[in-house]
């Protein structure tokens, strides 16, 4: 099997950024996630690649009302409320006509129209499994809830990301969620990298915390832990249940970092040639609000990776699939 390039977007708006900062806080990414959406769809199509949406199910209400009808009956008991989404609805508006910011029904049809996507799943309130109070059940009721809201516009739920990436298929704390994940019939998730860096617990570590997060700034822009590639037979299998760890976070343009943006997309490009010649998977992702800023900085260095996917996709057969595809074909090919 050759080798293959999976993209997945983290698609929240508001609600992925709610317990860090306000609208006000965030409002040029968050006022031009539409512009990046149709650049995003116009550029893959452009180059043949296939997206991954990993879509907060409040994003699929119509109103408030429809929002609330979907809500499940146990939600998230987190020990501290302002994990919650749920007090904020409240405030919210009506619908996307008046609060773009936490309604996105238009985006999603407008993936879905384009026919070359995947919608999948970053639960129903961006659930965060890892948080303290909240429990299994809660889980399951939330990831009902994203299921059942999105089944009126005939789009079936087959792929998740879990939000902040809080899951670790290795650690018993976690295998209750992946089996609620196969109860509900997804059939793959992102995991983190797998690499020592993105696993540590900083609460174990916490005198020594920043030097990770050091770390993982670095291995942006100069290898620190390699490639970050998979050989699909190595994939976490669990009863039809794969793990596509991710490659690599591609960080938004930064001006002030302006001289490190080549090392960075040169760090990226250089993990997608590995993953080609040696037939194993690249998985990059972000957030469509990450490129609200400086968008046509981002779309330029979006462009060069697209450009360099061409290119290995004619010289080494790589291959760009959402996740369920590539899940789809490894099922066939076993």
């Amino acid at each position: 099997m050759s080798g293959h390039f999976v993209i997945s977007l983290d698609y929240e708006i508001h609600w992925g950024v709610f317990d860090k900062k306000s609208v006000d806080d965030y409002r040029t990414n968050l006022t031009n996630v539409g512009k990046v959406l149709d650049r995003l769809l116009e550029m893959s199509d452009k180059y043949d690649i296939k997206l991954t949406f990993a879509t907060v199910g409040f994003l699929f209400a119509k109103d408030k009302e429809e929002l609330l009808k979907y809500a499940p009956k146990h939600k998230p008991s987190y020990s501290k409320e302002k994990f919650s989404p749920y007090p904020l609805i409240a405030s919210i508006g009506n619908s996307e006509q008046d609060d773009p910011f936490h309604y996105g029904l238009s985006g999603i049809k407008q993936i879905q129209n384009n026919g070359n996507h995947e919608i999948g799943t970053h639960t129903f309130c961006h659930y965060y499994c890892h948080i303290p109070g909240q429990n299994v059940e809660q889980f399951d009721n939330d990831l009902s809830s994203a299921i059942q809201i999105a089944k009126p516009l005939g789009i079936d739920i087959n792929s998740l990301v879990f939000p902040r990436n809080m899951v670790d298929p290795l650690k018993p704390f976690d295998k209750p969620y992946l089996e609620v994940l196969k109860k509900h019939g997804i059939t793959s998730f992102r995991g983190k990298e797998k690499a020592y860096i993105y696993n540590i617990h900083t609460t174990k570590f916490y005198k020594e915390w920043y030097i990770f997060k050091l770390l993982k700034f670095l291995d942006a822009y100069v290898s620190v832990t390699g490639p970050n590639t998979y050989k699909l037979e190595d994939m976490t299998k669990e009863k039809d249940l794969f793990n596509f760890p991710s490659s690599r976070l591609f960080r938004a343009y930064s001006k002030k970092l302006k001289f490190l943006e080549p090392l960075k997309i040169k760090r990226i490009k250089r993990a997608m040639t590995h993953a080609a010649k040696k037939n194993e998977l690249f998985h990059l992702w972000w957030h469509p609000h990450n490129f609200g800023a400086q968008m046509d900085e981002n779309f330029k260095n979006l462009e060069e990776i697209f450009k360099t996917y061409k290119k290995l996709n004619e010289t080494y057969n790589f291959k760009s699939e959402t996740m369920t595809s590539l899940a789809n074909k490894i099922k066939s090919s076993s």
